[in-house]
């Protein structure tokens, strides 16, 4: 296998490691994720409204997605330690589901996808948490990286799909 191609967190035995980043730059760097929570029309309209039983599920969810940010190594096990040194985690109500988008900044030596992803994906569990009195059938979809930038690799940006379906 060319190094090219070679797994990165995988040793020549074929066990997983952490890779070693020390003699990466420190850069700053940046990544956005978001997904979406998809609810019944009623839990549309309590959060819209009186809010749901539980309590304020916009404001539980961000808080943890900001938690869920900063405990992401202690998750994912060959996720590196970082300083991270932002996090905002935005939660909207659309029409059929509850919308979040959760940004992570650092200037560290390797970047913050996993930590984005993270943060959306335990807001998404919260908000899961808060409604499921009211809605036992709320889904967690379409979570991913929509942009990153600083380090080795540069930026990336996520287009839209095209065609009839996107």
């Amino acid at each position: 296998m060319s190094t090219q191609n070679r797994l990165t967190h995988i040793d020549e035995a074929g066990a997983a490691r952490m890779v070693d980043v020390s003699e990466k730059d420190v850069t700053t760097r940046v990544a956005r994720a978001s997904g979406r929570v998809l609810v019944s029309p009623r839990v549309i309209e309590l959060l819209r409204g009186e809010g749901v039983p539980k309590g304020d599920a916009l404001a539980t969810a961000r808080i943890a997605g900001i938690m869920g940010a900063k405990r992401t190594p202690d998750l994912i096990p060959l996720c590196h330690p970082l300083a991270v040194s932002g996090v905002k985690v935005d939660l909207s109500v659309a029409d059929d589901a509850v919308e979040i988008t959760a940004t992570v900044r650092t200037t560290d030596r390797t970047g913050v996808e996993m930590e984005a992803l993270t943060a959306v994906s335990v807001a998404a569990l919260t908000v899961i948490d808060m409604v499921k009195a009211v809605d036992k059938s709320a889904v967690i979809t379409d979570v991913r990286v929509e942009a990153k930038s600083g380090g080795k690799s540069g930026d990336y940006r996520r287009t839209a799909p095209e065609g009839p379906d996107a």
